[in-house]
């Protein structure tokens, strides 16, 4: 991208100042024709020479500039550069000195990001010295000591000329045994925004504040009325607690000018936490977390920091725009779910901060987008894109403002680039994120000087920034709210401002999308897993008593499988889809048939119980149990091939449903148990068992038959023959003795079949027999039972 626009003018300069720096170059023109006249070779302590000079191999001593305040001083400010030299070399250095020197104004943006690629170069060119008391000396560096500085100097006295971007190289030279004169051995580049007086047109500032974390939440929750959440980790707790990334987050913003952008998921899971809620250990098991007095404060902070600032939603979890739209979109339902993850918004922010967020912003990963991003991007709702320059670049010689019309009612708002991507990297240094805040202010001045027009930039910065990224990040913003150049802007206002006609509104092909974001995005097979899941939950749920309870924590777990942060951690966020989906198989067996063996049906007809188990809390219902049997011929159900009957079971209990069968011959008929959702669609595994039916035959009751004529005859005959015995008994018993022979012939006339009855349970209890059969109609709604297969030899009667 072409940056080619100066500087303008130096309208804003005193006339003091002016004054003082021509005429010290009217002075110094004589001896600048001297010194153009000495030989081009000549050594560097030759003819008296006091300049040190860089030498070849130098760079011996590392030089890191901690601090530098003010980061943008103005006219009567003091600027005090503070830092530490350190000699990594094998010989001491004597006569060292630390002396601060201003290069030329960096005339554009992209001679800012050379210089920054090149900061420690000694053997390119330092600017003039500032010199004098303005120096730190050091009688000897030790090899492998670190030594600090601190050098202040008034601003007036480092001749800065018109209003721009300076380079200020902090430099240590000295001498070595070896080599005993004066050069430099090490330096570090860093910049100088110099604005001093009032722009007459600011640049509009918009600052994206991103609150964004990984997903923490898992779909499983408690069995209680509460549903308490189960957390994967401890780990947003460390997020949110004094000192953690996301605490700093919302700490350092309380007082800057930024626009909140807030992932409705991380809200969600620290509001969980201000309750009851279990943490799963590396083992598996749950123990009860303890954070809430943590969670709870920093939800109270966050309420306070975004009151009166603007607040824009990211979908629910942070879905990864990018992910779906070049692997997702030919996988049924993950528009659906994209959607979705919009639709949940007004249930989430609105309730938990107290504060109505726009909704009409989609923000791709890094701001790169396509065709097909922008598709997938409006999708779900927004008609406003968070794009970023270096995706959708300009041929331009300046910097355009970031809105601009894309077609189709949607507006890209491209960030800026080199601002945007200014806190990456390690920061945990000093050196580092002092250096990182002078080029973001740089680039920042540097834009507001390429025209005389107001323009509207947008800085985007990495999702999830670091403790020390988000500190460099709110002292910079500090320092911009300081400067004479620029002031905030909100992102709407951002995205509705005027659109520069030169600026280019044409999308990238999908051939420009960086493969470097290609090869993290989330498969196809991660869709297509969702989308097993999403079917697995649609066949549940229609039997649920209180389907919410199932449903809503599977589908925010789904919104957080298609999040940008599984982006490079293809192993995890497998684990976290498996885990999902393993929860919810785990769910759907909790309702299923009890296994049964073999059963034996004795006669032509008899019922035959089938038993549904139900181990979820909540009750089932819009179920149908379907009996089949493989063999009609043999044995009907109901009266024909199959029968089917609704089912309905509570919570923690089972039910037994009774079929009617006829049997039509003798042997054993397989029958086929299923459970079925009322639309048709299998529910669960199937349960066979065999029916062995044992018809009794003509044949067998004639001989049941004979038998009990002959008891019936036996008993005759014992009759008659204790009646003669009774007769032949002498005239002389008394009357008493007769009243008891009477007494017994009555009782035998009572109960003549008595010992035949006997003898019938005697036969059908004798050796060989059948098993006893069992009844088959259990109690209707029982707890729940032993889900083993019912023992063999299991009898149905009639």
């Amino acid at each position: 991208m072409a940056e080619a626009a100066d500087f303008q003018g130096t309208s804003a300069s005193p006339a003091r100042r002016w004054l003082r720096r021509t005429g010290a170059l009217l002075a110094g023109a004589p001896l600048l024709a001297g010194l153009l006249q000495l030989p081009a070779a000549a050594p560097a302590d030759a003819a008296g020479q006091e300049a040190p000079q860089a030498a070849s191999g130098a760079g011996s001593v590392s030089v890191a500039v901690d601090s530098l305040s003010p980061s943008a001083p103005t006219e009567g400010d003091t600027v005090t550069v503070a830092g530490t030299v350190t000699n990594n070399g094998k010989q001491a250095v004597n006569d060292a000195h630390v002396d601060l020197r201003v290069g030329p104004a960096l005339d554009t943006r992209s001679g800012i990001d050379t210089l920054a690629k090149k900061s420690d170069d000694v053997q390119g060119p330092l600017g003039e010295a500032v010199g004098g008391k303005y120096t730190e000396k050091f009688p000897k560096l030790t090899p492998g000591v670190a030594e600090p500085f601190n050098i202040s100097v008034p601003a007036d006295e480092l001749d800065l000329g018109a209003d721009g971007v300076y380079q200020l190289a902090v430099a240590l030279s000295g001498g070595t045994t070896a080599q005993p004169y004066d050069r430099v051995l090490g330096v570090q580049r860093t910049f100088l925004p110099w604005q001093p007086e009032e722009a007459g047109t600011k640049t509009k500032t918009t600052f994206l504040w991103p609150l964004v974390s990984s997903a923490h939440m898992a779909a499983e929750t408690g069995s209680n009325e509460q549903q308490t959440p189960v957390f994967r980790d401890d780990e947003l707790a460390k997020e949110i607690s004094p000192g953690g990334r996301l605490d700093q987050m919302v700490s350092l913003a309380k007082e800057l000018d930024v626009t909140w952008v807030i992932d409705p998921d991380l809200l969600a899971s620290v509001d969980a936490m201000t309750k009851s809620y279990q943490v799963r250990g590396a083992d598996g098991t749950s123990t009860a977390g303890t954070h809430q007095a943590v969670a709870n404060r920093w939800l109270a902070e966050l309420q306070q920091a975004v009151t009166g600032k603007e607040v824009v939603a990211l979908p629910y979890g942070d879905p990864d725009l990018a992910s779906v739209a070049h692997n997702g979109t030919n996988v049924t339902g993950t528009l659906s779910h994209l959607k979705e993850a919009t639709d949940v918004i007004d249930n989430t922010i609105p309730t938990i901060l107290h504060v109505k967020p726009s909704t009409d912003f989609a923000w791709p990963v890094n701001g790169a987008v396509d065709p097909s991003i922008m598709k997938v991007a409006t999708s779900a709702g927004a008609d406003k894109v968070i794009a970023r320059s270096d995706s959708l670049q300009d041929d331009l010689s300046y910097t355009p403002s970031a809105a601009r019309p894309i077609g189709g009612g949607t507006t890209a708002v491209v960030a800026d680039s080199r601002m945007s991507t200014a806190f990456q990297g390690d920061l945990t240094k000093a050196s580092a994120s002092t250096l990182a805040e002078q080029r973001f202010l740089a680039q920042s001045l540097a834009l507001g000087l390429q025209t005389g027009k107001q323009r509207s930039v947008v800085v985007a910065p990495q999702r999830m920034p670091t403790v020390h990224q988000a500190q460099a990040m709110a002292d910079a913003l500090k320092a911009l709210r300081l400067g004479n150049w620029s002031e905030s802007q909100d992102l709407a206002a951002a995205a509705k401002a005027k659109p520069d006609p030169s600026a280019n509104t044409k999308v990238p092909s999908a051939s420009a999308y960086p493969s470097s974001l290609r090869k993290q995005e989330l498969p196809r097979a991660a869709f297509e897993q969702i989308a097993r899941t999403q079917n697995k939950l649609d066949k549940f749920k229609v039997v649920l008593t209180r389907q919410s309870r199932v449903v809503t924590p599977f589908g925010r777990a789904m919104n957080r499988e298609m999040s940008v942060s599984w982006r490079g951690q293809g192993i995890a966020g497998v684990g976290y889809r498996v885990g999902i989906e393993s929860y919810l198989d785990g769910l759907i067996d909790g309702v299923k048939l009890i296994q049964k063996s073999e059963t034996k049906l004795s006669g032509r007809s008899a019922t035959i119980p089938v038993t549904v188990q139900n181990n979820l809390v909540q009750g089932v219902e819009h179920l149908k149990l379907r009996l089949t049997s493989k063999n009609p011929t043999r044995l009907k159900i109901g009266g024909a091939a199959y029968d089917e009957q609704p089912v309905t079971v509570n919570g923690g209990h089972s039910q037994s449903v009774k079929f009617t069968t006829s049997a039509n011959a003798n042997g054993r008929a397989e029958v086929v148990a299923q459970l079925y959702t009322e639309d048709g669609q299998k529910y669960g595994g199937p349960v066979t068992f065999d029916v062995k039916v044992t018809e009794v035959t003509a044949t067998v009751m004639l001989v049941i038959g004979g038998g009990v004529l002959l008891l019936v005859l036996a008993g005759f005959r014992m009759y008659t023959q204790r009646k003669r015995a009774a007769a032949r008994e002498t005239a002389e018993d008394d009357a008493a003795g007769e009243d008891d022979n009477a007494e017994g012939q009555v009782g035998a006339a009572q109960n003549p079949e008595a010992p035949g009855e006997r003898l019938e349970e005697e036969s059908q209890a004798g050796p060989g027999a059948e098993a006893p059969e069992q009844r088959s109609d259990p109690a209707p709604d029982t707890a729940a039972e032993n889900a083993d297969p019912s023992g063999p030899g299991e009898r149905v009667d009639r």
